[in-house]
């Protein structure tokens, strides 16, 4: 197995559990024994707790790729002045 399957089989079954956790708390919500308004604010609640949850996965993954392309162009940029040297010697 390459770390594509595995990658794949890790965004699976963390999509399987989101998906049934929000199979249960949605079935929970249903059957609690409070008003209709009470469920309407615990469910908004979710729903704005998910979206920030996907905001922070994002821009963390974006810091990281981003620090990545620093790594990268600074490693560039100092194979370049090696190279400079190494010629002018």
């Amino acid at each position: 197995m390459n770390t594509t399957d595995n990658n794949q089989i890790y965004i699976v079954f963390n999509a399987a559990a989101v998906a049934a956790a929000l199979f249960l708390l949605s079935l929970s919500l249903w059957l609690a024994p409070v008003d209709l308004a009470t469920k309407g604010y615990w469910g908004m609640g979710i729903v704005l707790l998910i979206g920030s949850l996907v905001n922070l996965v994002k821009y963390r993954m974006d810091a990281r790729m981003q620090q990545d392309v620093v790594r990268q162009i600074e490693a560039a940029r100092n194979e370049k002045i090696l190279k400079e040297y190494v010629s002018t010697n």
